[in-house]
């Protein structure tokens, strides 16, 4: 700690990712809460047609990463792609307020490229902001993560509401603003980054020097090491469990916001709902939760699950939740507007995994990744929410085809199966890891 300043017994600089990252998940969230309704409903697309748009943009969003993090490795350095990304993600959103099918696509386009900068670089810096071995590392990508589910909190709420309610094309600007916020608030925040961008430039330094001894004091590259190797294999076999978990978790987007918008009763103690704003109701559990769960990481110390553990813990979680949504698909299906309070249920549940998960494995690539390839594996780690956007933009196609009872149900069975399987897998994970919970 040594007296510098503290945001919540945390790095100053935490403060500043925090809020940038808010606004940029505000801008995100916010147009994510309605793009498949507009694609529906203003451009009238089949649901095939709408979802196959849907997927191959929220899954892209998650493919540029691995971009990313070699372009910042390698030329940009952290602090600069965020920057960068910033402004062409305001620029994508701006672009989507026109009219026009091209400008849809443009649009689109510019985000995907400005999040693949920015997204494994902003979380790269929040590692950098700790030291090796600091116990406060996943409390803070704990409280980071509760700025990420503030920003997509608002952003469907605001965004989806003026979307939905007055017109699609300033829903997409409201977008646009909320990811100026954000760089403002990260350039203004750039000196409490200052450490961080020091930590991880003197990480690199070290290990090509260490690469350069090794290669003979010629100043060639070595190679990864075994333990490098295997904690990498670690990150892999996580990867693809994390990518289930996606699966599932995102199908918010995409098949229960079409779920909301045709079979839920759209009012709630005499308030008009709008279908976008079930977003939000993840968003609003994880702030709730997330305090929680910071403390209970901290609480427990070494004592706490390994990071493994927390990842099958949260495909049970996310598995119930669509266990629970089971009964209210045939519900509908017969023809009955179902309660809200079906999907704010299974929603709940789903936060308690997505917080045993989603902050936990930022926090664990930041540990394991050799230091040289830090962004290049979160963003590969970044894959794993590819994955799961392509599975769950694909299973919205099947809403109008396929029982909703069957639906879900093939939904729960996989995840909390898989959950189960890594459950048995735990000791051989942890030996890969090499001692790192």
């Amino acid at each position: 700690m040594n007296g510098e300043k503290q945001f919540f017994g945390h790095p100053r600089g935490l403060a500043t990712l925090f809020f940038t990252e808010m606004w940029e998940r505000f801008s995100y969230y916010g147009m994510r809460g309605f793009l498949i309704l507009y694609m529906t409903k203003a451009l009238a697309f089949t649901d095939t047609q709408a979802s196959n748009a849907y997927t191959t943009y929220v899954s892209s969003v998650w493919l540029t990463p691995i971009l990313g993090g070699l372009i910042a490795d390698a030329w940009l350095g952290q602090y600069r792609s965020v920057l960068l990304g910033g402004i062409i993600i305001a620029l994508g959103h701006f672009t989507l307020a026109f009219h026009g099918l091209p400008f849809l696509y443009a649009g689109l386009g510019l985000i995907v490229i400005g999040t693949g900068l920015l997204k494994p670089n902003i979380s790269t810096l929040v590692g950098g902001l700790y030291e090796p071995g600091d116990e406060r590392r996943d409390a803070g990508f704990s409280v980071f993560y509760m700025g990420i589910n503030l920003g997509a909190f608002l952003g469907p709420i605001i965004a989806g509401r003026i979307a939905e309610g007055v017109d699609w094309h300033l829903g997409f600007a409201c977008a646009g603003f909320g990811m100026l916020l954000g760089l403002t608030q990260y350039v203004l925040g750039r000196r409490h980054l200052q450490p961080a961008v020091e930590r991880i430039a003197a990480q690199k330094a070290a290990r090509r020097a260490a690469d350069a001894t090794a290669a003979g004091g010629q100043g060639g590259r070595s190679p990864l090491t075994v333990d490098d190797w295997r904690r990498i294999s670690a990150v892999f076999v996580l990867f693809i469990f994390a990518s289930l978990f996606w699966g599932a978790y995102e199908q918010a987007g995409s098949t229960l916001t079409l779920f909301a918008d045709r079979y839920v009763h759209l009012e709630l103690l005499g308030l008009r709902l709008y279908a976008s704003w079930f977003v939000s109701v993840q968003a609003a559990f994880v702030i709730l939760l997330s305090p929680l769960f910071a403390w209970l990481w901290v609480r427990l110390g070494p004592r706490q699950p390994s990071s493994p553990a927390k990842f099958a813990i949260a495909l049970i979680f996310v598995g119930l939740a669509f266990l629970l949504l089971i009964p209210a698909g045939s519900l509908a299906q017969q023809g009955i507007k179902v309660s809200p309070l079906w999907l704010i249920a299974a929603y709940f549940i789903q936060e308690l995994g997505e917080l045993c998960l989603s902050p936990v494995g930022l926090s664990l690539v930041t540990k394991v990744a050799p230091v040289k390839l830090v962004s290049v594996v979160m963003g590969i780690f970044f894959l794993s929410n590819f994955l799961g956007n392509l599975l769950a933009g694909w299973s919205a196609r099947f809403v109008s085809t396929v029982p909703l009872v069957t639906l879900f149900g093939v939904t729960a069975a996989v995840t909390i199966g898989a959950g189960l399987v890594l459950f048995l897998l735990l000791r051989p994970i942890r030996s890969l890891m090499g001692g790192v919970r």
